[in-house]
């Protein structure tokens, strides 16, 4: 898979995720407090797309942090290296906002486990996209 293409299915689950927010916190309300445990929730659903893009991003951070040895080129280690940053960033961004219009704790269909699992994997993300891009610019 070319980093191209990578970058479109981030951005798209993204801009996904921060369109299913704005009805999320509208939808909070609406929703009952006795959610079947395997039922999938418009909260969930966002919790778990932005956990989803934070771990996409620590996946490509730490294959950015693998490759700054020197054995690939500079500038695909300066796009992994971003494309980790952004989904990190990204992931926390919609994992706190899922976080703050969730009204319930864990098991609730808010999706608050999903919205914690995105702030930490998101952070993760950030921290190794970050050195990632600090290194390419050393060696490159």
């Amino acid at each position: 898979m070319s980093v191209r293409r990578l970058l479109a299915a981030v951005s798209a689950a993204v801009l996904g995720g921060i369109a299913l927010a704005a009805p999320a916190a509208a939808h909070a309300s609406a929703e009952s407090a006795a959610v079947d445990s395997y039922s999938l929730t418009t909260g969930r659903i966002v919790g778990t797309t932005a956990a989803l893009v934070a771990l996409a991003g620590v996946v490509i951070g730490r294959l950015a942090l693998a490759h700054s040895s020197g054995r690939v080129r500079s500038g695909n280690r300066r796009t992994m290296a971003v494309a980790a940053l952004v989904a990190g960033l990204a992931g926390m961004v919609v994992g706190a906002l899922n976080l703050a219009v969730a009204d319930g704790g864990p098991g609730t269909g808010n999706g608050v486990v999903g919205g914690a699992a995105a702030l930490v994997l998101g952070l993760i993300a950030a921290v190794c996209g970050r050195l990632a891009l600090a290194r390419s610019r050393r060696t490159g």
